[in-house]
């Protein structure tokens, strides 16, 4: 495969690991020579997730690059900007509309960045998806880890995409956190900065800069940050032992980019805002807090790379403290980038930015932002681009889009991609119950089998895989019948199947556990609609039971939700819900809890979190560690 220069990096080959290029340029006289416009561009990162152009009549997916989006990134000289799932929705669209992106930027070469995890938060439609962090937590490899990096970073590189907001370094120590989950490696801090620090290796050595995120933490939280502001209410010395760890060894191992937390840390700074939205005080969250992004981060922590918020426009943000004022504060308090200012849909939204850019460039004049506030900045902006190999002065972005396309195909979603994130899947899953040896499954021919799971992706996923197996004669034919059970009541079609079944499969997830129907005194089969998550798959499990069926449980989501089916024969953690769609699977977890079920897999993982009582949540049911051998019953070493 021919090379080609792209802003100075070589595309086609193996990336060049980050380098000091910076010691012959001057960045402080580049910065010296911009306009102050110029600057404040730099800093501001929007998302065009959906675009409406002139005549049409609603916003779609924007796919494709067009001369409106053009003319913003040159008007407001954008630093970068934030792909979604509705952006990338092919590898070869997804690689022309990167070239295209920057082609539109007249000087420095853009940050392309996005949220490619692995697991449950991926955006490449066609990329290799890996099983995501909880499920490395269980694996406890640091090979996989860093695989898993290397993966996503060759990917992500042959698209063009130079900067991934991975990996989350929060510890998951809340079991009710509704945003993070098995988004976190562990709720041991030790293991979150183990993994994360070999998964930005990983990254890193295909020359992809990377994001430790949420600072200073949002593994202790019960609110979602979408919506609310979520608090954390521990004292100073809790925090630097749990929270912040991950985030210290990520800094002395060189992490590129730190994204705050939408979240409230009296400890460090209990400073009170008058909420625009309604008028009350609420506490600065870290985002906009200089005492935690500049005291703490900066100072006291030593971080001098770039720090990025966690998307301006999420409602707790916009709401309490308006697009502008928010931008000014985070500028303010020690960030470099402003992610996602201020909605942008078409020209006519346009506005939104232009009112953000406009307001920030006043501050600065006003001196509201002092300039050096901005200078320091950009400096650490175009530092890293230079690092990264986005940025060559002197030099503008130039590609042969065609032998792009060419190589990303070879590489995005390769057959050997697909390959390391099954073996690494299968290091995966653990094995909680395994009462009479119920697993694993060992069907004769014609058997049947019933598959239960909230949601049609779900079900043909477990479909889809047994199929598979059936057809590389892995095990005999079978007869397979699913169900969803999302928003439904246990009924008689249901109980009819698992009557004629001989073995029964059910995938449940629950988000955050609930006591007042994991108590198990709840009638099984007369819920109101928001309580299926639970009373459903122990309607099945019941049932399957009473009628001596042979029935796993399948904990899809995050593993906590296990505390529900203390009674099954069988229990499984697979940490990733996502099914099989659009002719692929969409997570590789549930295909690997299958080849456990059928024999093909022995169980290695370790649950990576203790499992509170749903109704006492002080006591442990399974704790760290936890995992039992497949062929033996015995707990793994």
């Amino acid at each position: 495969m021919a090379s080609l220069l792209v802003g100075g990096s070589v595309i086609g080959a193996k990336p060049a690991v980050a380098q000091e290029a910076t010691s012959n340029v001057d960045v402080k006289q580049i910065v010296a020579n911009m306009t102050l416009e110029e600057k404040v561009g730099q800093m501001l990162m929007p998302d065009f997730r959906n675009w409406q152009k002139q005549g049409n009549s609603k916003a779609t997916g924007f796919t494709i690059m067009n001369d409106e989006v053009a003319s913003i990134i040159k008007k407001y000289h954008l630093g970068g900007v934030i792909l979604f799932a509705e952006n990338v929705v092919g590898t070869e669209q997804t690689t022309r509309l990167v070239d295209g992106l920057q082609n539109a930027s007249e000087k420095i070469p853009l940050f392309v960045t996005i949220d490619q995890e692995g697991g449950i938060v991926t955006r490449l439609q066609s990329g290799t998806n890996m099983p995501g962090n909880m499920a490395l937590g269980a694996a406890r490899s640091e090979q996989h880890a860093y695989d898993t990096g290397k993966v996503i970073g060759e990917e992500l590189y042959s698209l063009g995409i130079n900067v991934n907001f991975a990996p989350d370094m929060d510890v998951n120590n809340n079991p009710s956190n509704p945003v993070i989950g098995v988004r976190s490696f562990s709720n041991n801090p030790e293991l979150v900065s183990t993994l994360g620090t070999s998964l930005i290796k990983g990254l890193q050595d295909q020359n992809i800069a990377t994001t430790a995120k949420h600072f200073p933490g949002h593994g202790d939280t019960a609110v979602d940050s979408h919506y609310g502001l979520p608090l954390v209410d521990k004292n100073q010395e809790q925090l630097r032992k749990v929270e912040l760890y991950p985030f210290q060894k990520a800094i002395d191992n060189g992490v590129d980019m730190i994204m705050t937390a939408h979240v409230q840390f009296p400890a460090f700074d209990n400073t009170t805002y008058t909420s625009k939205k309604d008028g009350q005080q609420i506490m600065v969250p870290a985002t906009l807090s200089k005492k935690i992004l500049t005291s703490l981060l900066r100072d006291d922590m030593g971080f001098d790379g770039v720090i990025v918020t966690d998307a301006l426009n999420m409602q707790a943000i916009a709401e309490n403290f308006g697009q502008a004022e928010a931008v000014i504060m985070a500028l303010n308090a020690g960030t470099d980038i402003a992610l996602m200012p201020a909605p942008v849909t078409s020209l006519a939204t346009e506005k939104n930015l232009d009112n953000v850019f406009k307001a920030v460039i006043q501050a600065v004049n006003d001196k509201r932002i002092p300039m050096s506030r901005i200078n320091e900045s950009v400096e650490r902006i175009l530092t890293l681009k230079i690092k990264r190999g986005i940025y060559k002065p002197g030099t503008s972005y130039t590609a042969d889009v065609d032998k792009l396309v060419e190589n990303a195909l070879q590489v995005v979603g390769s057959k050997q991609h697909q390959a390391i994130e099954k073996k690494i899947t299968a290091d995966t899953v653990t094995l909680l119950k395994n009462e009479d040896k119920t697993l694993p499954f060992k069907p004769k021919k014609n058997d049947k089998v019933v598959v239960f799971a909230p949601n049609e992706d779900q079900v043909l996923a477990m479909k889809t895989k047994i199929a598979a197996l059936v057809a590389s004669k892995k095990i005999k034919p079978v007869d397979v019948q699913g169900f969803t059970f999302a928003n439904k009541t246990f009924d008689d079609s249901m109980k009819k199947a698992i009557d004629e079944a001989k073995y029964v499969i059910t995938g449940s997830y629950v988000v955050k556990n609930d006591p007042a129907v994991n108590d198990g005194v709840i009638d099984d089969t007369v819920i109101d609609s928001s309580k299926w998550a639970t009373v459903v798959p122990r309607a099945i499990m019941n049932y399957a039971q009473g009628k001596n069926k042979e029935n796993v449980i399948i904990s899809l989501r995050n593993p906590y939700d296990a505390a529900n089916f203390l009674e099954a024969d069988a229990l499984l953690a697979v940490y990733g819900f996502k099914g099989y769609s659009n002719g692929r699977y969409n997570q590789p977890n549930i295909p690997a809890g299958i080849d456990v079920i059928f024999g093909q897999e022995k169980t290695a993982g370790k649950l990576p979190v203790d499992i509170p009582s749903v109704t006492d949540p002080t006591k442990t049911l399974f704790p760290y560690g936890y995992g039992l051998d497949i062929r033996n019953g015995k707990l793994l070493k």
